[in-house]
Formats: structure tokens, sequence, C-alpha cells
């Protein structure tokens, strides 16, 4: 199916659309060029069997918002397609689904895992946050199926899902467990309806996942005060290494199987 996409995207792409409506889509495909997309309307036209955007995710495409590639090629390329400007106001809220270079991925991983040992047993780091977050983040975007979409706060990407419900996604890079268990800012569950917690090791491969309903964390968890503490031993149960309740949410379970640990995937083999 990729490789079909990608075609799609070129022949799409050799030629202008200016007459028709495809530039009013709010979804769409890059291709194999970052030059090359094709309108996912375009997509669902041709290959009746992709319905929407969850079609092509459970293939390996990923949801990133316009404003999160953060580049000049697709507004080049709209402008050259359609004969108009593509504004700040329009690309908001444009989506693009693009397929991930996993090997390539995988091996700059690899990398980080040997330059991050070095600068642990040089006592230059100690599990610092942003690399590993941000790596987290994409791991669950990824598996998830979820989009990314600019905050119009200061707290940068929002994450929903397919059906508009906004995830939290909290990352914890440790080999230990903490004493106190993932911390959670009560506000930002307040805000969310799904909170997502990744747990990857210090090789940078998933090792556990926890998806709960907001509203269950704050009735069971709450208590008092800003902060609410997810202690291993009180969630437990509700790991995806012990429980399949939902593991109807993993959209690209293919993907979730190529990141996770070793220990994880044994876990995760013939159940998921």
């Amino acid at each position: 199916m990729k490789n079909e996409i990608y075609e799609l995207a070129r022949e799409f792409s050799a030629e202008t659309h200016g007459s028709s409506t495809y530039g009013e889509d709010e979804i769409f495909v890059m291709g194999e060029k970052r030059a090359e997309y094709v309108p996912l309307s375009f997509v669902s036209k041709k290959f009746t069997k992709i319905k929407n955007s969850s079609d092509l995710k459970e293939v390996g495409f990923v949801y990133s918002s316009a404003d999160f590639l953060d580049d000049d090629e697709f507004s080049d390329w709209y402008k050259e397609q359609f004969n108009k400007k593509l504004t700040l106001k329009a690309k908001k809220n444009i989506g693009i689904l693009h397929y991930p270079d996993e090997l390539a991925i995988y091996a700059a991983i690899e990398n980080i895992v040997a330059t991050y040992k070095v600068l642990r047993t040089r006592n230059v780091i100690n599990n610092g946050k942003n690399l590993p977050v941000q790596l987290g983040e994409w791991y669950a975007k990824c598996a998830f199926g979820l989009r990314q979409i600019k905050s119009s706060s200061q707290r940068g990407f929002d994450f929903y899902t397919e059906d508009n419900k906004r995830v939290e996604v909290i990352v914890n890079w440790s080999d230990r467990s903490s004493p106190k268990g993932v911390k959670l800012k009560k506000s930002l569950v307040d805000l969310s309806d799904i909170c997502i917690i990744l747990y990857m090791s210090s090789e940078f491969m998933i090792k556990d996942v926890l998806l709960l309903d907001s509203d269950f964390i704050k009735r069971k968890f709450g208590g008092k005060g800003h902060t609410i503490f997810l202690k291993d031993n009180m969630v437990s149960s509700y790991f995806f290494s012990v429980s399949s309740k939902h593991f109807d949410k993993v959209v690209n379970k293919n993907f979730l199987m190529k990141f996770a640990s070793q220990s994880f995937v044994m876990k995760l083999d013939g159940r998921l």
C-alpha cells in the first residue's frame, strides 16, 4: 500500500489542480519525496478500502500537523498545485500523513544509545528529559495513531485520538521505578480524556505502556494537592504487559512490537 500511495502522490503532483476543490482538504498524504503530496480525499477515490486516515495509520502512516513538520515544502507544493498561497490560518488546520523511515530511525537510536552510555558513564548526563520525552511521544503518536497539533497555549503540541479525545502523554525514561511513582500534574489530567504513560528503558526501547481514562485517574488516585503519583504497585494490573483491556486502542501493532524491549515483546507476543 505504501508504494501505491507514493505512486499516487507522484501522479497527483505532476499536474496542477487549481480548478479543483482538493485545496480545501484538511488532510494530505506525503509521498516518497517531501515535495510530493496527495489529498486524502483523492486517495479515497482511487482506493475504496481507504476511507479515512485511520486506514492509512494501520499500515504505518503517521499523522503530524503541517505546523509540526515546520518546513516550506508543503506550502510551496500547495501554492504550485492550487495556484494560491497557503495562509498561516489554513495551515494550522491541515494534517500530513507520512510514512516514517523506521530503519533509519532505528539505526539512529542505536547510535544514540551508544552515545548516551558514554555520557552517563562519564557523569555528563543522568537520564535527561528532552530527547527521551520527545522520542517517547513519537512512539505513542505512531502506535496509537494520535494527531499531534500545535497548542494554543505555551505547551508546544497536544495529542488527540481520531475521535478527537485529548490525550496526555507521559514518558517515564528509567530502568528503575521511582518509589513515588510516575508524576502527573492534576491540571493536565483535568484537561485530558485519556492518559498514556509510556515506560522507556535506558536503551530507548518501550518497556511497558499504561493507558487510563483521566476520570478514572482522578477518581481512584486523585487525592489532594496539584500532583498525582502513580506507583507501580497501584497500577500494576493495568500495564499492557499484564492487561489486554486497551489493546484495541493500538492502531499500529507492528510498530509497537518493533520498538518494544525484548522482555516487553515476550509479554505481548500472542496477545496483542
